[in-house]
């Protein structure tokens, strides 16, 4: 690779962070009334909405405005752990509640090479995040993944394969977008 190239790379990073980026909320709903939560970083607001509003144009929804989706949300701190053997999941609950765990459930996660992994999904107001993570590092669980998400407070509502296809769609434009943090929607997912 030329020096230029890698020069050129360097100043690029170098110069967005010293922009002034944002981090905003947008709300929409998809076709078939789909509610959508779309989470974006921005050094450039006015970009980031005529982008998102295009994508749901595109895909026949609408963005909303402040409020017309967000109470459709919870948001909570989030944790999966590996699941260690001979663990009453019970138990576990009940001593997690102490540190702040609302929520406790058990999923199997395979991986890019078919590989099965049971995996404790945690679910915590977002002010408990410290003491669950120190609750899992002390007890030797090894983190698979921690941060915030939006979880859906109403009930996910189910679509057809075809309806599936255009919302996988928006979700796709929405996702690609550089802006774009993470993407929530009340649609069921994939059995």
């Amino acid at each position: 690779m030329p020096k230029e190239n890698i020069e050129r790379a360097i100043n690029k990073a170098t110069e967005s962070k010293q922009g002034d980026f944002k981090e905003i909320i947008y709300e929409g709903f998809g076709p078939f009334g789909i509610a959508y939560l779309v989470e974006a970083a921005t050094d450039n607001n006015t970009r980031t909405v005529a982008n998102v509003r295009s994508y749901f144009n595109k895909c026949g929804g609408s963005l909303g405005t402040n409020g017309s989706v967000s109470f459709m949300f919870d948001r909570k701190c989030t944790f999966r752990i590996k699941e260690k053997d001979g663990i009453d999941l019970e138990e576990l609950e009940l001593e997690l509640i102490d540190y702040g765990v609302e929520e406790l459930f058990e999923q199997v996660e395979v991986d890019k090479d078919d590989n099965e992994t049971k995996v404790i999904v945690l679910y915590g107001d977002p002010t408990s995040y410290g003491s669950i993570q120190k609750y899992i590092e002390e007890n030797g669980y090894e983190l698979i993944s921690g941060g915030f998400e939006q979880i859906p407070n109403v009930d996910l509502k189910d679509v057809t394969p075809e309806q599936r296809a255009t919302l996988d769609k928006l979700t796709g434009l929405l996702e690609d977008d550089e802006d774009v943090t993470n993407v929530y929607t009340t649609m069921k997912p994939e059995e």
